[in-house]
């Protein structure tokens, strides 16, 4: 297997000091999940790497870039000495990035970054169609499943087509250390990469992205998140329109052209001097949403592309994975993809777990029927993204006569959204009033914010309200009853992912081609 750093490529990379002959074909920063051959690279954050170093040696580490030799480690052991490890980091990204002749795609947005992500790393593997390379039977086989996609080659119309090879961000990587960590594991004969790059205050996301120097840069929209450290809806799109600060001579500005704050968007691409490519509902965007039409199962689209109608399904339901769907199709455009080939190769994508995703629980160790239809999107959650998941719930189609309630039930376990800033008591008392929920049938709450929401709710909507989502975990067997459909969502804070993990412990997941009962 080729190695991705050799001893002396990482000393020349970080300007530190390697000792022993190595080669790492991967790298961590978490020795729990380490994986034997790694470089293991010993950050101080909320714990300090080098209490774990010994560890992850004995667990079959390559080596570890550490700033000190830690007790319990041999002088002689295999070690990358460096002054500081996040700055090393950031070198190792660098090199790597420099030896890739990969085109780079960034994507930030308020919302929907890391699905979008997860969209391109499936598209993009479909736009190769050169010959198959003699390596690609054996290509990093086994290692890194998660960060790569490489699939033998396939034949279209006689012609041989193989899979590219799409290197992404491992689960939502996308801050200081995200990003570099991202980059620092490029393969040199990646085809693509999908750096997702997020942000909590102003100022970090231009860094990310002149560390990534991407070809094509993405923002899936622009909301009110992170009002906690921003004025204004403007200000939240100035931060965001600073990705295209890092794009290659000659790249691309990807953006949504129905926003309030698209013109935001528009002068800084300009100022870039990127090609603009918009998307969007607007008349006139490169990538035009003309109808969206969500199912309890799937969300039908068309579309036009430079005034071109097209069809598109997505195998899952939500408007807005439509908005994010068009964008990374204008990624494609962008790269001078195959739109239409990237559009079909979106029915294989399905929403990454805790961002929708969509299972169903059989409850019944007899009886397959006994299921309800859980809607898993615990990860994040801010006003929009909210409005769109009740909306998802508000179209699902319970199943009625199946469980100890004669009627199924659209039920919302909510959990705080968090980082809004003054407005949080109104925004939560405000989705009292989306139009979607006058379609759900019960609504438990987390969290003291989520109070404001409870108490603005009708009595008949009103299920429990805790300060913590703990107790609602522990009651998750009497919330829930076969044929419901359940949505939890809650910003990750709020921990709301214990009930998730609490569903799921009622039953068991049913096959993946399994219909939903509901």
């Amino acid at each position: 297997m080729t190695g991705l750093w050799r001893a002396e490529q990482a000393e020349l990379a970080t300007g530190g000091e390697a000792r022993g002959d190595w080669t790492a074909t991967g790298v961590s920063i978490d020795s729990r999940t380490l994986a034997p051959g790694d470089l293991f690279v010993a950050l101080t954050d909320q714990r300090d790497g080098h209490d774990f170093v010994a560890q992850a040696l004995a667990g079959g580490a390559a080596a570890a870039m550490v700033s000190r030799i830690p007790e319990g480690v041999a002088e002689d052991a295999p070690l990358l000495i460096v002054e500081d490890v996040l700055e090393a980091l950031r070198a190792l990204a660098r090199a790597a990035r420099a030896r890739s002749a990969a085109r780079v795609v960034a994507v930030t947005g308020s919302v929907g970054k890391t699905s979008t992500k997860e969209m391109l790393r499936g598209i993009l593997a479909g736009q190769c169609q050169d010959a198959p390379r003699p390596e690609d039977a054996d290509h990093d086989a086994g290692r890194d499943a998660d960060q790569h996609t490489d699939h033998d080659a396939d034949h279209d119309a006689g012609h041989p087509r193989r899979r590219c090879r799409v290197h992404a961000a491992e689960a939502s990587f996308n801050n200081h250390w995200g990003v570099p960590l991202t980059l620092a594991r490029l393969p040199a004969d990646a085809d693509f990469a999908v750096i997702e790059i997020g942000m909590n205050h102003p100022g970090e996301i231009a860094p990310l992205s002149r560390l990534a120097r991407p070809h094509v840069a993405l923002i899936t929209t622009v909301v009110a998140a992170h009002m906690a450290a921003f004025d204004t809806l403007e200000d939240i799109a100035r931060e965001k329109a600073a990705i295209f600060e890092g794009l290659e001579p000659g790249g691309a500005a990807v953006f949504p052209d129905d926003l309030p704050v698209s013109p935001v968007l528009h002068r800084a691409a300009y100022a870039a001097g990127a090609e603009a490519i918009t998307f969007g509902a607007a008349p006139g965007a490169h990538l035009c949403c003309l109808q969206a039409r969500p199912g309890p199962e799937a969300t039908v689209v068309r579309a036009s592309h430079r005034e071109n109608e097209f069809l598109f399904k997505l195998m899952t339901p939500g408007a807005h994975f439509a908005a994010n769907a068009l964008g990374a199709l204008g990624v494609v455009d962008a790269l001078g993809g195959d739109v239409a080939v990237a559009a079909a190769d979106l029915a294989r994508w399905q929403p990454p777990p805790g961002r929708g995703a969509r299972e169903t629980i059989v409850l019944d160790v007899v009886d397959d029927h006994l299921t309800l239809s859980l809607i898993d999107d615990a990860y994040n959650a801010n006003p929009a993204s909210m409005a769109a998941a009740l909306a998802v719930l508000a179209a699902s189609e319970p199943a009625d006569g199946v469980g100890r309630i004669a009627r199924g039930r659209r039920v919302a376990i909510l959990g705080d959204m968090l980082e809004l800033g003054d407005s949080e008591a109104e925004d939560h008392r405000a989705l009292a009033g989306l139009p979607a929920m006058a379609a759900v049938d019960l609504v438990h709450c987390a969290g003291p914010r989520m109070r404001a929401l409870y108490d603005a709710l009708p009595e008949s909507r009103r299920g429990e309200w805790h300060e913590t989502a703990e107790p609602l975990a522990a009651r998750a067997h009497s919330l829930v009853d076969a044929g419901d459909t359940i949505l939890v969502k809650g910003s990750k804070g709020s921990r709301v992912s214990l009930v998730v993990e609490a569903i799921r412990k009622l039953g068991r997941a049913a096959p993946a081609d399994t219909k939903d009962a509901t």
